[in-house]
């Protein structure tokens, strides 16, 4: 291809796949884009997506995936005359969203059809225009995708009938948590609507089992539909590596503190654009209040912000040169932010995978490279990093493995199944998700609970939304049903009739001396009214002392490997970056201090200092969880286990340390599950209460790594002074 080149003259092969593209879309990418041939990718994803065929299109951040997709389904619609609403284009973002339905669009317009937007913003004057005049392509969330098929404004059938692909950005984002489950179940309805198998197109960046993850797309149609990865720039290795070998240029530096982080980052790089990653909306907050402190450009983005607050920062970032924005992983996904110099992240995330998405961000312009500077604020957060690079080192990336059991989302997917249809018939029922598991036979305990608490009636073999249902999820038309995930309740900020964000009610609640000051959008506030009723707290800016504080209500811990190579690290193994003479200083004296009462080369370790015994496993909280319980009769049974140890009883001896191993055996046990644990799953309440526990043990469990840890050779009492 070149700039002169007519399309039939793009290659002088019939074997050439850009031959099988639509004449006027191979002509704009030639024109329009001024592109002289297309990246490997996008090359090989031709064939497959043109046959119809399933796919996952696997490539770094900026990998192309989106013009992958975009280019053969076009190609397709036109070659085939698709009409009416023919492509979903799924992301688990708005704001990434936002940011492709113009691309998407312009190529869209290529070949005179059009994309349009649907997700939580979207004005109804705007989705009334999409009901009439329905787009070709549909850019929308799973969960908006749902609340069409139980809304009671959208002709469903009439305007999703006609879709032929689904395109499913970040795939892997969907996969590894319950919204990829709430994903699958709503596809399967989906193609109950059309009546016929529709093309499922994952774009993921790189993961350590694509072929399992392109299983996992194809629901129902895994085994009976044909599907491919498609990821030419990646050699084939074995699950868990990338198969590559790590590039760009990466710094781990040890600063000790927030504060000294936010001092480093206005000293260094002026001129340059930086984004700063953090791994708490907490640290986004006091990191961006410290940076404006020394007057450096500073934006934020992260989950609280409200939408217009967030734009506005990522619009003025994109526009801007010398300045920084601090965000937690809303900026991870292939959001555009312009044109960056710098990532920087604070401490350290918890999967490889995540920092692959974050480095990706740069290196995006001619002659620059990747790069991302790690600064650790604790002696804790520097290991991890260590033992997360050690692991990017190796071309090692965590498989995406969806969460077990997801009895809680077949109880509401039943529920939205009945909205949908009005009623559901009592014997047909499993037919609606083609017999996909567990939204299958195998759900019936779950339907009978369902009836008997009165969350479905049951007149005549025909079932109905019942008055239960009504009462916990009927609000708004039943909105609470469509979210397969749980935030906590928070306060919506307000400064006059301008939406900042939201904060948690601790600091609304929590005794302070003082007048009440919340930190939010990296500046200072001072609450001047709370309407209790409505969750609102009216606000005021204020000179400084804001409070920033959000509850988690995710499972914490790190996985059985990063804690491994955490282990590895604190045995002598350095990561295969560059380190500042003060992370090789702290790092060593880590070594020197900790490693001996913690590690050892030959296997784990049991040590007692006065009453406390512990066992170092090294082998991640969810195997130690699963450890505590399997080991009931020597563990200490008033504990938390962490990613480390496991703390024992105090008169733990060698010979009751063997005979509970030995009935352990391979009989390994769930963990024990607290009761606000169980009320955290969205949608418990509509499960049995033994199998809402049942679903958040095995959430907890890590059996093989717990069977791994079994397995090690163990140094009984090493005394620590």
């Amino acid at each position: 291809m070149s700039g002169a080149e007519t399309p039939s003259a793009a290659s002088a092969s019939t074997a050439d796949p850009l031959d099988r593209l639509d004449p006027v879309v191979l002509h704009h990418i030639v024109n329009t884009l001024g592109w002289p041939d297309l990246r490997p990718l996008q090359r090989a994803a031709i064939g497959p997506l043109m046959d119809g065929e399933d796919a996952i299109l696997l490539a770094p951040t900026a990998g192309g995936k989106t013009e992958a997709a975009c280019f053969p389904v076009l190609s397709a619609m036109a070659e085939q005359r698709w009409t009416g609403v023919s492509v979903l284009y799924l992301c688990p973002l708005k704001a990434l969203l936002n940011n492709l339905v113009t691309r998407v669009d312009s190529y869209a317009q290529w070949i005179g059809r059009r994309a349009a937007l649907w997700h939580g913003d979207t004005t109804e004057s705007q989705r009334r225009r999409i009901r009439a005049d329905p787009p070709d392509i549909l850019l929308t969330t799973p969960e908006s995708l749902e609340a069409m098929l139980i809304g009671i404004k959208t002709d469903h059938g009439h305007l999703l009938s006609s879709i032929r692909a689904v395109v499913v950005d970040e795939v892997h984002a969907f996969a590894g948590d319950d919204r990829g489950w709430h994903l699958l179940a709503v596809l399967e309805r989906l193609q109950r609507i059309t009546g016929r198998p529709i093309q499922r197109i994952g774009l993921s960046a790189t993961v350590g089992n694509p072929q399992e993850l392109l299983t996992w797309l194809q629901g129902s149609g895994a085994g009976s539909r044909s599907g491919q990865v498609v990821a030419p720039d990646l050699a084939a290795t074995p699950a868990g590596t990338t198969g590559t070998q790590p590039a760009g240029e990466v710094e781990l530096d040890y600063v000790g503190s927030l504060d000294n982080a936010a001092k480093l980052i206005a000293s260094l790089h002026r001129g340059e654009k930086r984004l700063v990653f953090c791994d708490s909306r907490r640290q986004v907050e006091q990191l961006g209040a410290a940076l404006r402190a020394r007057e450096i450009t500073t934006f934020l983005s992260h989950a609280s912000l409200s939408a217009e607050e967030r734009a506005r920062s990522e619009q003025a970032f994109a526009e801007a040169r010398d300045c920084v924005i601090v965000s937690t992983s809303t900026l991870e996904l292939g959001i555009d932010v312009g044109d960056l110099d710098r990532v920087i992240q604070i401490d350290a995330p918890r999967t490889v995978a995540s920092f692959l998405q974050r480095i990706g961000r740069t290196g995006r312009r001619a002659g620059s490279v990747r790069n991302c500077l790690f600064l650790a604020t604790e002696d804790d957060t520097l290991l991890q990093a260590a033992g997360l690079l050690r692991l990017w080192g190796q071309g090692w990336v965590e498989a995406v493995t969806p969460p077990p059991e997801p009895r809680h989302l077949v109880a509401q997917q039943f529920l939205a199944l009945t909205l949908q249809e009005h009623k559901l018939g009592d014997r047909l029922w499993s037919l609606e998700w083609n017999g996909l598991a567990p939204f299958d036979r195998s759900a019936e305990p779950i339907l009978r609970h369902l009836v008997g608490e009165g969350f479905l009636d049951d007149d005549g073999g025909l079932l109905f939304i019942g008055p239960e249902a009504e009462q916990r999820f009927g609000r708004r038309h039943f909105i609470e049903l469509t979210a397969s995930f749980t935030a906590p309740p928070q306060f919506t900020v307000l400064s006059g009739r301008t939406e900042i964000g939201q904060t948690d009610p601790a600091v609304l609640t929590e005794e302070r001396p003082g007048p009440r000051r919340l930190l939010l959008g990296g500046r200072s506030w001072q609450v001047t009214f709370i309407d209790w009723g409505r969750r609102r707290a009216f606000v005021e800016p204020a000179d400084g002392g804001g409070i920033a504080k959000w509850s988690g209500n995710g499972i914490a811990g790190l996985s059985y490997e990063l804690t491994r190579s955490m282990r590895e690290v604190l045995l002598g193994a350095d990561p295969p970056v560059a380190l500042t003479r003060r992370a090789q200083a702290r790092i060593q004296q880590l070594r020197d201090e900790e490693a001996p009462d913690s590690v050892h080369p030959a296997g784990s370790l049991v040590t007692r200092f006065g009453d406390d015994v512990r066992w170092w496993t090294w082998a991640g909280f969810r195997a130690n969880s699963t450890l505590a319980a399997t080991l009931s009769s020597v563990a200490d049974p008033v504990q938390r286990p962490t990613d480390r140890y496991v703390r024992l009883r105090e008169d733990l001896t060698a010979e009751m340390w063997q005979r509970a191993r030995t009935s352990a055996g391979g009989s390994l046990v769930f963990p024990d599950v607290d009761r606000r644990a169980v009320k955290g799953l969205k949608f418990s309440a509509a499960l049995p209460e033994r199998l809402a526990t049942a679903t958040v043990a095995a959430r907890l469990a890590d059996f093989p790594g717990a069977a791994a840890a079994l397995a090690e050779a163990v140094r009984l009492h090493v005394m620590r002074t």
